[in-house]
């Protein structure tokens, strides 16, 4: 094997009765080269081998920057945040929630007219049964949001029927917001709460919910998910729920659950983060159940947080759909 040392070589091929000579040009200088007929054809094929190999690498090079490990899709930030994909499927809930009510399509279809309407992506949704898992991103966080909050409105689980929501001391469930907030049901929203078999559970994914439920809170209440009081709470609900019937983790339930709360509070979080920073942590080494915890994601644990940021003022979120 001779190894040519410059910065540019060119070859050419010129075919004889029996032989090619291939014309290599090296410091201004020229060296021929004769080669047999079979010699030129096994040159050829190595050739062709070498550009396959490069064509392949430029190609695999490409598809990993688009398409990262890890269920996260960068895209150009200056086009669109990231996308997440949950580790759960929708299937056809949207199409048992507007046949059944929870959903009135006629207002559900009202209230997006005046956000521009639903695309064909966000109308599949509600009209068909959606294989694959479910991903997230900025352009549709506030529909799944409103979509996860008619699930666990609707869907019947006991904490709903013997947990917080049922105390006597507040009055009854309907003075909520999660409740008295959903007005895009056919009828009252009471007629659909805790009423409809959505997601069954077994007795273990059922004490997942209620444990995970118990840990997970949100900065614009002080209560945890188990009592879901407003519409991110009860959002978060129909999520645990709909993670735990597809056999997600505790794990994946927390980090799931951190990502969507990331897409419902983003400034929130992200103060959260420079916090977590300022305290010579690093947040992405931090777990989501400690960062989901009363400390840092409750209204008041939030409050304290932004106390410590100075010059920041603290943000809110709207409970309503």
């Amino acid at each position: 094997m001779v190894l040519l040392k410059t910065a540019t070589v060119a070859v050419f091929s010129k075919s004889l009765d029996r032989c090619a000579i291939i014309y290599v040009y090296m410091d201004r200088k020229q060296i021929n080269v004769r080669l047999t007929k079979k010699q030129k054809e096994h040159l050829m094929v190595w050739v062709l081998i070498v550009v396959a190999v490069l064509i392949f690498s430029l190609i695999g090079s490409a598809v990993s920057k688009l398409f990262p490990r890890g269920g996260v899709v960068e895209q150009d930030k200056g086009v669109s945040a990231q996308a997440v994909e949950l580790p759960a499927s929708w299937g056809d809930l949207g199409v048992q929630m507007v046949s059944v009510g929870v959903i009135d399509r006629v207002k559900f279809d009202a209230l997006y007219a005046g956000r521009g309407g639903l695309t064909a992506s966000d109308k599949r949704f509600l009209e068909t049964t959606v294989k694959g898992n479910i991903v997230v991103m900025q352009e549709n966080a506030g529909l799944l949001l409103n979509l996860l909050w008619a699930l666990g409105l609707g869907n019947k689980n006991i904490i709903l029927e013997q947990g917080q929501m049922a105390d006597p001391q507040y009055g009854g469930a309907n003075r909520f917001a999660s409740t008295g907030g959903w007005t895009l049901s056919r009828g009252d929203a009471m007629n659909h709460y805790n009423a409809h078999t959505f997601i069954i559970l077994t007795p273990k994914q059922q004490a997942l919910v209620e444990s995970v439920s118990g840990n997970i809170y949100r900065p614009c209440c002080d209560n945890p998910t188990i009592f879901p009081d407003c519409n991110h709470g009860m959002a978060m609900l129909g999520l645990l729920e709909l993670l735990a019937s597809q056999g997600a983790t505790e794990d994946q339930m927390y980090k799931a659950a951190l990502q969507m709360n990331s897409f419902w509070f983003t400034a929130q979080y992200e103060n959260i983060n420079r916090y977590l920073e300022m305290k010579g942590r690093v947040p992405s080494e931090v777990s989501p159940k400690e960062i989901l915890g009363k400390e840092y994601s409750s209204a008041s644990g939030y409050g304290k947080v932004m106390s410590s940021l100075p010059g920041e003022k603290q943000g809110g979120s709207s409970c309503g759909a």
